[in-house]
């Protein structure tokens, strides 16, 4: 079956940085199921979105808690035509050394950012197979390629997401569903400011001296945009890209090719 004219999709963490990106890149050709822990911002987010004309439905929760995600699932099922792309944004991003790494921030890591993905993609392919066609997008990290310092729990997560990514390209392909991973690198999102005050407060550097150490990852000399990472989501959905399967797509500047 061919893209559907309007699909619906599914974008987790959509109130803020990557996942606000691509529901701003997607809201012209697809109608749209948000959902974020800030109830206010989503809020805010789906009123700026339904300008484009399509239908915003804004569902709030924290994706770590099992009945929120159970909302989330029961709602995406149970209403049609249903879900025909899903974006798993939605994650945490821990940095403790291993020693520092408690059971609860490993646990807590691993449930936001692999097993809340697993949940979705398993409530929603059924749906995607009956019609045919669709999309599953897993935003991981470059951690899924390569290992960072002080990065056990968040790592372990994205390599999983990674996995499973390629496990389920393999196991859906035939029925018209293409799954790939996106992994950015640092990106101009809260997340990467909070790593640049931490390292700042950790080794005396000033805020800029901070985020420039992240910069200098990429050969690029910069960080990544938002919209550079919600551009190759748009790729991924369209009919263009139907070939694409069960792929790491690294948007980091050239950082995990040296």
């Amino acid at each position: 079956m061919s893209r559907p004219e309007r699909p619906v999709a599914l974008v987790t963490g959509a109130s803020r940085g990557i996942g606000l990106s691509i529901a701003r890149a997607l809201a012209p050709e697809h109608d749209l199921l948000v959902t974020s822990r800030d109830a206010k911002a989503l809020e805010a987010v789906a009123e700026e979105l339904g300008a484009h004309g399509g239908r915003i439905t804004a569902l709030a929760g924290d994706l770590a808690d099992a009945e929120a995600r159970a909302r989330l699932i029961a709602y995406a099922t149970s209403h049609e035509p249903g879900v025909q792309v899903l974006v798993n944004n939605a994650g945490v991003a821990s940095s403790a050394p291993l020693h520092h790494t408690d059971d609860a921030l490993w646990a807590g890591t691993l449930e936001v950012n692999l097993a809340t993905p697993f949940a979705l993609a398993r409530a929603l392919a059924p749906v995607m197979a009956r019609l045919g066609w669709g999309r599953i997008i897993n935003v991981a990290s470059t951690a899924a390629l390569k290992g960072y310092r002080y990065t056990a729990a968040y790592s372990a997560s994205k390599g999983g997401l990674l996995g499973l990514t390629r496990a389920l390209a393999a196991e859906l392909g035939a029925r018209g569903i293409t799954v790939n991973a996106i992994c950015p690198g640092f990106t101009d999102t809260d997340i990467v400011a909070n790593a640049a005050r931490t390292i700042a407060d950790k080794t005396g550097r000033d805020l800029a001296q901070a985020r420039a150490s992240l910069e200098h990852f990429s050969p690029l000399g910069r960080l990544i945009a938002p919209h550079e990472v919600a551009a190759m989501v748009v790729y991924l959905v369209s009919d263009a890209a139907a070939a694409i399967n069960g792929q790491a797509l690294a948007i980091d500047g050239g950082e995990t090719t040296l």
